[in-house]
Protein backbone atom coordinates (compact mmCIF):
# COMPACT_ATOMS: atom_id res chain seq x y z
CA UNK A 1 0.00 0.00 0.00
CA UNK A 2 1.40 3.08 -0.96
CA UNK A 3 1.88 6.31 1.15
CA UNK A 4 -1.18 8.06 -1.04
CA UNK A 5 -3.34 5.24 -0.18
CA UNK A 6 -2.39 5.67 3.44
CA UNK A 7 -3.21 9.24 3.77
CA UNK A 8 -6.54 8.48 1.59
CA UNK A 9 -7.62 5.95 4.45
CA UNK A 10 -6.59 8.16 7.24
CA UNK A 11 -8.63 10.99 5.91
CA UNK A 12 -11.65 8.79 5.05
CA UNK A 13 -11.42 7.40 9.04
CA UNK A 14 -11.28 10.37 10.34
CA UNK A 15 -14.08 11.98 8.00
CA UNK A 16 -15.92 8.60 9.43
CA UNK A 17 -15.44 9.18 12.91
CA UNK A 18 -15.98 13.15 12.70
CA UNK A 19 -18.98 12.93 10.09
CA UNK A 20 -21.22 14.93 12.67
CA UNK A 21 -22.29 18.34 11.89
CA UNK A 22 -21.88 21.06 13.90
CA UNK A 23 -25.40 20.72 16.07
CA UNK A 24 -24.43 17.06 16.50
CA UNK A 25 -20.42 18.08 17.56
CA UNK A 26 -21.81 20.77 20.42
CA UNK A 27 -24.53 17.95 21.61
CA UNK A 28 -21.47 15.66 22.26
CA UNK A 29 -19.29 17.79 24.05
CA UNK A 30 -21.62 20.39 25.99
CA UNK A 31 -24.42 16.97 26.28
CA UNK A 32 -23.34 15.80 29.75
CA UNK A 33 -23.03 18.99 30.96
CA UNK A 34 -26.24 20.00 30.09
CA UNK A 35 -27.44 16.88 31.97
CA UNK A 36 -25.21 18.18 35.31
CA UNK A 37 -27.10 21.08 35.02
CA UNK A 38 -30.49 19.64 35.12
CA UNK A 39 -29.28 17.14 37.93
CA UNK A 40 -28.35 20.63 39.69
CA UNK A 41 -31.90 21.75 39.02
CA UNK A 42 -33.14 18.39 40.64
CA UNK A 43 -31.19 18.70 43.35
CA UNK A 44 -32.12 22.54 44.70
CA UNK A 45 -35.64 20.77 43.86
CA UNK A 46 -34.91 17.94 46.44
CA UNK A 47 -32.59 20.15 48.90
CA UNK A 48 -33.11 24.00 48.65
CA UNK A 49 -31.75 25.25 51.32
CA UNK A 50 -28.63 22.58 51.56
CA UNK A 51 -28.12 21.24 47.88
CA UNK A 52 -26.45 24.27 46.45
CA UNK A 53 -24.63 25.89 49.06
CA UNK A 54 -20.62 25.94 48.79
CA UNK A 55 -19.91 23.32 51.22
CA UNK A 56 -22.08 20.75 49.46
CA UNK A 57 -20.45 21.62 46.21
CA UNK A 58 -17.36 21.32 47.69
CA UNK A 59 -18.53 17.88 49.32
CA UNK A 60 -19.82 16.23 45.65
CA UNK A 61 -16.27 17.43 44.58
CA UNK A 62 -14.06 15.92 47.08
CA UNK A 63 -16.35 12.66 46.65
CA UNK A 64 -15.72 12.29 43.14
CA UNK A 65 -12.26 13.34 43.53
CA UNK A 66 -10.21 9.96 43.65
CA UNK A 67 -13.12 8.67 40.34
CA UNK A 68 -12.43 11.77 38.57
CA UNK A 69 -7.85 11.26 38.83
CA UNK A 70 -8.96 7.60 37.67
CA UNK A 71 -11.29 8.16 35.35
CA UNK A 72 -8.56 10.37 33.56
CA UNK A 73 -5.84 7.76 33.18
CA UNK A 74 -8.27 5.39 32.22
CA UNK A 75 -9.75 7.32 29.70
CA UNK A 76 -6.22 7.25 27.70
CA UNK A 77 -6.48 3.27 27.85
CA UNK A 78 -10.61 3.58 26.63
CA UNK A 79 -9.01 5.99 23.83
CA UNK A 80 -7.06 3.65 22.07
CA UNK A 81 -9.71 1.03 21.86
CA UNK A 82 -8.37 -1.02 24.55
CA UNK A 83 -11.89 -1.14 26.12
CA UNK A 84 -11.01 -0.89 29.94
CA UNK A 85 -8.37 -1.46 32.29
CA UNK A 86 -9.59 -3.62 35.09
CA UNK A 87 -6.25 -3.86 37.23
CA UNK A 88 -7.19 0.69 38.09
CA UNK A 89 -7.77 -1.17 41.72
CA UNK A 90 -4.82 -3.60 42.53
CA UNK A 91 -2.85 -0.75 41.10
CA UNK A 92 -4.73 1.85 44.04
CA UNK A 93 -3.89 -0.88 46.54
CA UNK A 94 -0.56 -1.88 45.49
CA UNK A 95 0.53 2.02 45.94
CA UNK A 96 -1.18 2.66 48.72
CA UNK A 97 0.92 -0.17 50.60
CA UNK A 98 3.87 0.35 49.18
CA UNK A 99 3.83 3.91 50.18
CA UNK A 100 2.81 2.63 53.51
CA UNK A 101 5.41 0.23 54.05
CA UNK A 102 8.40 2.95 53.28
CA UNK A 103 7.66 5.70 55.18
CA UNK A 104 10.27 5.11 57.46
CA UNK A 105 12.24 5.90 54.72
CA UNK A 106 10.47 9.63 54.58
CA UNK A 107 7.27 10.95 52.76
CA UNK A 108 8.96 12.12 49.44
CA UNK A 109 10.72 8.72 49.02
CA UNK A 110 7.83 6.70 49.74
CA UNK A 111 5.66 8.16 47.67
CA UNK A 112 7.89 7.99 44.34
CA UNK A 113 8.04 4.18 45.32
CA UNK A 114 4.29 3.95 46.09
CA UNK A 115 3.65 5.34 41.94
CA UNK A 116 6.43 3.75 40.70
CA UNK A 117 5.62 0.15 41.95
CA UNK A 118 2.04 1.04 41.16
CA UNK A 119 2.82 1.85 37.75
CA UNK A 120 4.75 -1.12 37.14
CA UNK A 121 1.19 -2.82 37.03
CA UNK A 122 1.24 -0.65 33.67
CA UNK A 123 3.79 -1.43 32.63
CA UNK A 124 3.48 -5.41 32.37
CA UNK A 125 -0.37 -4.75 31.21
CA UNK A 126 1.17 -2.06 28.43
CA UNK A 127 3.66 -5.12 26.88
CA UNK A 128 1.28 -7.92 27.48
CA UNK A 129 -2.14 -5.83 25.72
CA UNK A 130 0.10 -3.76 23.47
CA UNK A 131 3.02 -5.59 22.32
CA UNK A 132 1.41 -9.35 22.72
CA UNK A 133 -1.90 -8.45 21.65
CA UNK A 134 -3.65 -9.74 24.54
CA UNK A 135 -7.28 -9.12 25.34
CA UNK A 136 -7.29 -5.71 27.53
CA UNK A 137 -10.08 -6.88 29.57
CA UNK A 138 -9.10 -10.50 30.18
CA UNK A 139 -5.76 -9.52 30.83
CA UNK A 140 -6.09 -6.77 33.57
CA UNK A 141 -8.85 -8.97 35.05
CA UNK A 142 -6.09 -11.29 35.71
CA UNK A 143 -3.38 -8.91 36.40
CA UNK A 144 -6.43 -7.86 38.93
CA UNK A 145 -6.98 -10.88 40.71
CA UNK A 146 -3.52 -11.90 40.42
CA UNK A 147 -2.06 -8.82 42.52
CA UNK A 148 -4.66 -9.25 44.92
CA UNK A 149 -3.09 -13.04 45.76
CA UNK A 150 0.26 -11.47 45.65
CA UNK A 151 -0.89 -8.54 48.41
CA UNK A 152 -2.79 -10.89 50.76
CA UNK A 153 0.08 -13.65 50.25
CA UNK A 154 2.81 -10.53 51.01
CA UNK A 155 1.57 -9.13 53.54
CA UNK A 156 -0.74 -12.08 54.95
CA UNK A 157 -4.07 -10.16 54.13
CA UNK A 158 -3.24 -7.70 56.89
CA UNK A 159 -3.49 -4.15 57.39
CA UNK A 160 -0.61 -1.98 57.26
CA UNK A 161 -1.14 1.04 59.66
CA UNK A 162 1.38 4.56 59.33
CA UNK A 163 2.76 5.90 62.54
CA UNK A 164 0.76 8.76 63.45
CA UNK A 165 2.86 10.19 66.20
CA UNK A 166 3.08 14.29 65.30
CA UNK A 167 6.03 15.10 63.40
CA UNK A 168 6.33 11.39 61.71
CA UNK A 169 6.10 10.57 57.96
CA UNK A 170 2.79 8.72 58.47
CA UNK A 171 1.04 12.12 60.33
CA UNK A 172 2.39 14.04 57.52
CA UNK A 173 0.63 11.14 54.87
CA UNK A 174 -2.18 11.02 56.19
CA UNK A 175 -2.51 14.58 56.35
CA UNK A 176 -2.26 14.94 52.05
CA UNK A 177 -5.97 13.35 51.83
CA UNK A 178 -7.19 16.37 54.11
CA UNK A 179 -5.05 19.11 52.78
CA UNK A 180 -5.96 22.45 51.78
CA UNK A 181 -5.08 24.91 49.84
CA UNK A 182 -7.70 27.91 51.09
CA UNK A 183 -10.85 26.95 51.02
CA UNK A 184 -9.89 23.64 48.62
CA UNK A 185 -9.04 20.19 49.20
CA UNK A 186 -5.71 19.76 47.36
CA UNK A 187 -7.34 16.10 45.70
CA UNK A 188 -9.67 18.47 43.95
CA UNK A 189 -6.87 20.79 42.42
CA UNK A 190 -4.86 18.13 41.66
CA UNK A 191 -7.61 16.47 39.45
CA UNK A 192 -8.61 19.52 38.14
CA UNK A 193 -4.57 19.66 36.88
CA UNK A 194 -4.14 16.18 35.89
CA UNK A 195 -7.45 16.96 33.58
CA UNK A 196 -5.76 19.95 32.35
CA UNK A 197 -2.38 18.25 31.29
CA UNK A 198 -4.75 15.19 29.87
CA UNK A 199 -6.59 17.66 27.34
CA UNK A 200 -3.02 19.05 26.27
CA UNK A 201 -1.83 15.81 25.55
CA UNK A 202 -4.80 14.45 23.97
CA UNK A 203 -5.08 17.51 21.82
CA UNK A 204 -2.07 19.52 21.18
CA UNK A 205 0.52 16.40 21.28
CA UNK A 206 1.80 14.42 18.57
CA UNK A 207 0.93 11.27 21.02
CA UNK A 208 -2.63 12.24 21.38
CA UNK A 209 -3.01 12.52 17.88
CA UNK A 210 -1.53 9.00 17.71
CA UNK A 211 -3.73 7.88 20.29
CA UNK A 212 -6.63 8.71 18.67
CA UNK A 213 -5.53 7.09 15.14
CA UNK A 214 -4.59 4.60 16.87
CA UNK A 215 -7.95 3.85 18.64
CA UNK A 216 -9.72 4.79 15.86
CA UNK A 217 -8.18 2.35 12.92
CA UNK A 218 -5.52 0.65 14.36
CA UNK A 219 -4.67 -1.16 11.24
CA UNK A 220 -4.07 2.15 9.33
CA UNK A 221 -2.39 3.68 12.04
CA UNK A 222 0.08 0.65 11.44
CA UNK A 223 0.58 1.45 8.09
CA UNK A 224 1.23 5.26 8.56
CA UNK A 225 4.45 4.23 10.28
CA UNK A 226 3.18 5.11 14.23
CA UNK A 227 4.15 2.46 16.73
CA UNK A 228 1.19 1.47 18.05
CA UNK A 229 2.27 -1.17 20.25
CA UNK A 230 4.11 1.44 22.43
CA UNK A 231 1.19 3.88 21.89
CA UNK A 232 -0.77 1.29 24.31
CA UNK A 233 2.24 0.79 26.58
CA UNK A 234 1.99 4.61 26.98
CA UNK A 235 -1.75 4.59 27.59
CA UNK A 236 -1.26 1.85 29.90
CA UNK A 237 1.62 3.35 31.90
CA UNK A 238 -0.42 7.16 32.33
CA UNK A 239 -3.82 4.96 33.58
CA UNK A 240 -1.63 2.90 36.36
CA UNK A 241 0.04 6.54 37.11
CA UNK A 242 -3.24 8.14 38.10
CA UNK A 243 -4.79 5.05 39.49
CA UNK A 244 -1.40 5.37 41.82
CA UNK A 245 -1.94 8.52 42.54
CA UNK A 246 -5.33 7.96 43.36
CA UNK A 247 -4.56 5.21 45.82
CA UNK A 248 -2.29 7.16 47.70
CA UNK A 249 -5.03 9.76 48.06
CA UNK A 250 -7.57 6.79 48.97
CA UNK A 251 -5.13 5.33 52.00
CA UNK A 252 -4.29 8.75 53.12
CA UNK A 253 -7.97 9.52 53.76
CA UNK A 254 -8.34 5.91 55.32
CA UNK A 255 -5.03 5.70 57.19
CA UNK A 256 -4.16 2.24 56.33
CA UNK A 257 -2.91 0.34 53.24
CA UNK A 258 -4.74 -3.22 52.52
CA UNK A 259 -5.09 -5.31 49.22
CA UNK A 260 -9.44 -4.25 48.84
CA UNK A 261 -8.93 -0.36 48.90
CA UNK A 262 -9.77 1.19 45.30
CA UNK A 263 -12.59 -2.01 44.70
CA UNK A 264 -15.43 -0.63 42.28
CA UNK A 265 -13.12 2.15 40.98
CA UNK A 266 -12.85 0.18 37.99
CA UNK A 267 -16.19 0.00 37.05
CA UNK A 268 -17.45 3.49 38.30
CA UNK A 269 -14.64 4.89 36.10
CA UNK A 270 -15.99 3.05 32.88
CA UNK A 271 -19.09 4.35 33.55
CA UNK A 272 -18.10 8.21 33.91
CA UNK A 273 -16.04 8.34 30.82
CA UNK A 274 -18.82 6.56 28.97
CA UNK A 275 -21.33 8.67 30.53
CA UNK A 276 -18.77 11.39 29.82
CA UNK A 277 -19.06 10.48 25.77
CA UNK A 278 -16.04 8.90 25.02
CA UNK A 279 -16.76 5.55 22.68
CA UNK A 280 -15.64 2.40 24.28
CA UNK A 281 -14.85 1.50 20.60
CA UNK A 282 -11.97 4.10 20.85
CA UNK A 283 -10.93 7.08 19.17
CA UNK A 284 -14.51 9.36 19.32
CA UNK A 285 -14.64 11.57 23.10
CA UNK A 286 -12.55 14.20 25.06
CA UNK A 287 -11.04 14.64 28.12
CA UNK A 288 -13.74 17.38 28.91
CA UNK A 289 -16.35 15.38 28.90
CA UNK A 290 -14.85 12.27 30.95
CA UNK A 291 -14.49 15.10 33.77
CA UNK A 292 -18.44 16.23 33.11
CA UNK A 293 -19.40 12.11 33.36
CA UNK A 294 -17.51 12.37 36.87
CA UNK A 295 -19.20 14.96 37.99
CA UNK A 296 -22.31 13.93 36.60
CA UNK A 297 -21.86 10.58 38.48
CA UNK A 298 -21.21 12.93 41.85
CA UNK A 299 -24.49 14.93 41.58
CA UNK A 300 -26.47 12.02 40.63
CA UNK A 301 -24.73 10.20 44.22
CA UNK A 302 -25.63 13.49 46.32
CA UNK A 303 -29.33 13.87 45.27
CA UNK A 304 -29.92 10.10 45.95
CA UNK A 305 -28.18 10.83 49.13
CA UNK A 306 -30.45 13.78 49.87
CA UNK A 307 -33.72 11.76 48.54
CA UNK A 308 -32.51 8.68 51.50
CA UNK A 309 -31.50 6.28 49.48
CA UNK A 310 -28.77 3.47 50.70
CA UNK A 311 -25.30 3.78 49.51
CA UNK A 312 -25.83 -0.03 48.14
CA UNK A 313 -28.77 0.71 46.02
CA UNK A 314 -27.29 3.89 44.81
CA UNK A 315 -24.60 1.51 43.07
CA UNK A 316 -27.85 0.17 41.15
CA UNK A 317 -28.82 3.39 39.77
CA UNK A 318 -25.41 3.34 38.72
CA UNK A 319 -25.36 0.41 37.21
CA UNK A 320 -28.72 1.83 35.22
CA UNK A 321 -27.67 4.81 34.03
CA UNK A 322 -24.30 2.53 32.94
CA UNK A 323 -26.77 0.35 30.64
CA UNK A 324 -28.72 3.39 29.02
CA UNK A 325 -26.14 5.26 28.41
CA UNK A 326 -24.25 2.08 26.28
CA UNK A 327 -27.62 1.17 24.87
CA UNK A 328 -27.79 5.05 23.56
CA UNK A 329 -24.11 5.03 21.90
CA UNK A 330 -25.01 1.57 20.64
CA UNK A 331 -28.38 2.72 18.70
CA UNK A 332 -26.51 6.24 17.74
CA UNK A 333 -24.13 4.33 15.67
CA UNK A 334 -26.00 1.43 14.31
CA UNK A 335 -28.57 4.34 13.42
CA UNK A 336 -25.60 5.74 10.96
CA UNK A 337 -24.57 2.10 9.45
CA UNK A 338 -21.94 1.16 12.60
CA UNK A 339 -22.73 -1.78 14.34
CA UNK A 340 -19.82 -1.58 16.73
CA UNK A 341 -19.97 0.30 20.23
Amino acid sequence: MSAKDNTVLVKSRFNDVDDKNGISKLFDKAGVYVIALLLIILGIIVSPTKFLTPDNMLNILRAVGMLGITACGLSFVIYSSQMADMSVPSAMAFSGIITVQFLHFGLVPALILGIMFGMLIGLVNGIVVGYFRANAILWTLAMQFGMEGIMRYVWSGNQLYPDLEPGTSGAAFVNIFRMKVGPVPLLIIVMIVLYIIANFVMKKTKFGNQLKLVGSAYDVAKCTGINVRRTVLYAFLISSFTASVAGIFITSMNKLGVFYLGEGYDFKSVTAIVIGGMALSGGRGNIWGVLGGVLVMGLLNNILTFIGIPTAVQNVFVGLVFIAVVALHTYKLRKVGKDYA
